[in-house]
């Protein structure tokens, strides 16, 4: 792996998982002591963070982790939602019990993030629950596609789990999904995963009443 990919791979999953957030002042000479590079590696990891909407530079001003676009958040779901219902209708055809085992094991390390309140450790299996829903049903390659177009939402969702009740919403969620796969229903299947996709919106006017200075129209 290059310097530029190595810190390009860290410098993402930071601003993603809001450990950098909105509005953190980048400074790339820091970035290179701190990765122990020269400051090219970092410069074009930044280029290219900026190029993705993750890192918003400004002449003569500075450069900073970008706020999130609340305009390019519906469509985002939009194209998401579209994807993920072909997906899960796949995975009802093809259906297995190892493939609800499979489930299963993602769900119960998800509840054991509730009960901890590990909210980064509930976006990596919330994560891993969906990537396991393509695999399974047989085209992996769709979850690669809805990665790129769910970046900001990514980051946006993560500001809404320490609300009251929202991880353990999301949890019955992913239950409800699997209890109608192991019933060999597709339609309910399909429901259910709309159901679920459809309340990651509605709460974004509460989320941004909260953390106003995280987000931009």
């Amino acid at each position: 792996m290059t310097a530029s990919r190595r810190v390009y791979l860290s410098l993402r999953e930071r601003i993603v998982e809001m450990e950098l957030l909105p509005g953190t002042r980048i400074v790339e000479k820091d970035l290179a002591e701190e990765f122990g590079t020269s400051r090219t590696p970092v410069h074009e990891a930044v280029q290219r963070l900026a190029e993705e909407g993750l890192i918003d530079v400004q002449a003569r001003v500075g450069t900073f982790v970008s706020r999130i676009p609340l305009n390019t958040l519906e469509e985002a779901m939009l194209v998401r939602g579209a994807l993920e219902v072909a997906i899960i209708e796949k995975a009802a055809e093809r259906m297995t019990p190892e493939g609800i085992h499979k489930l299963n094991v993602v769900l119960e390390r998800q509840a054991q993030c509730v009960r901890e309140s590990n909210r980064r450790g509930f976006f990596r299996t919330d994560e891993a629950f969906h990537a396991t829903l393509a695999e399974l049903s047989g085209y992996p390659g769709v979850w690669q596609i809805i990665l790129e177009v769910k970046t900001q939402i990514d980051r946006y969702r993560l500001l809404t789990l320490p609300l009251e009740g929202r991880m353990t919403e999301v949890l019955a969620e992913h239950r409800a999904v699997i209890d109608a796969l192991a019933s060999n229903d597709p339609k309910r299947a399909v429901r259910a995963m709309r159901e679920h996709l459809d309340h990651v919106l509605p709460v974004l006017e509460i989320t941004r009443r909260l953390r106003p200075e995280y987000f931009t129209v």
